[in-house]
């Protein structure tokens, strides 16, 4: 998926879930929090972030956060290309806007992006693209089935399938985690997908990785030990888990590949 109008920014401040604070050309702008995580680990005073720029509309706020810059201390613990040189993208993007770069510090960074609506737009384009369940015959997203409302239903020749989809932004020493506060819709979710099994449908959690270069995902036990165990469960009963990396620039986002997943940490 594409961004246009993308252009550099330095965090300030967020003063509710919904907003932040981020300095823009010069100029303090609020801009809007396309992620109600607590991420706090990501947005701290300083951060280099990337936001989506709508010069015209009926909006509360002109902007859109859309990616950051993660200070890492070394990039020895990660498996791949996990770093982002804000200095690089100076210019024209090739989406058509303009990111405006600023210099930054010469610590390595970790881009991730934070839009908490692009996970299911990628995994979208990388089901219809990629087919990974097979040739699809039928693809709808926002399914309701029995209490819940699935990212997608999916048939091919041979099965029916209900996916739910994460988006993970959490990371430690390139280990990326899901979630970063507790989810009691996501346990729920968990359940139920379990409940879809029972019924003769084939059900999956695909947890987007909104970065790349990590070694593996795992749950996040410390923050909610239910849904850790909820997945456990779920493997055991048949649900199927994958975890996709993501390629990631200030204006684009998608699936590059599959990571493995430790779901006893």
């Amino acid at each position: 998926m594409k961004y246009a109008n993308i252009m550099q920014g330095v965090f300030l401040a967020r003063p509710n879930r919904f907003i932040a604070h981020v300095e823009i050309a010069g100029r303090e702008e609020i801009v809007h929090v396309k992620n109600t995580g607590r991420c706090k680990e990501l947005l701290v005073p300083g951060a280099t972030v990337y936001v989506q720029h709508f010069p015209e509309g009926k909006r509360k706020t002109k902007y859109d956060l859309i990616a950051v810059e993660k200070v890492v201390e070394s990039l020895t613990q990660y498996a791949g290309e996990a770093t982002y040189g804000a200095v690089a993208c100076d210019g024209a993007s090739d989406s058509g806007g303009v990111i405006h770069s600023t210099p930054t510090n010469k610590q390595p960074t970790l881009l991730i992006n934070m839009d908490s609506q692009a996970p299911n737009k990628v995994v979208q384009e990388w089901l219809v693209a990629q087919e990974p369940f097979g040739k699809i015959t039928y693809l709808k997203p926002e399914c309701k089935h029995g209490d819940s409302r699935f990212d997608f239903y999916l048939e091919t020749e041979t099965r029916k399938m209900f996916i739910e989809v994460k988006g993970v932004t959490l990371e430690e020493n390139g280990v990326v985690m899901f979630p970063d506060a507790p989810t009691e819709r996501g346990v729920k979710h968990v359940q139920e997908l379990c409940h879809c099994l029972k019924e003769d449908y084939e059900a999956a959690i695909i947890f987007v990785v909104q970065m790349s270069g990590m070694r593996y995902f795992t749950p996040n036990r410390r923050t909610h030990l239910a849904f850790a165990e909820a997945l456990e469960r779920a493997e055991a009963c048949g649900v199927r888990m994958l975890a996709l990396s993501c390629a990631v620039t200030p204006d684009s986002l998608a699936i590059n590949g599959e990571i493995p997943i430790h779901l006893a940490g």
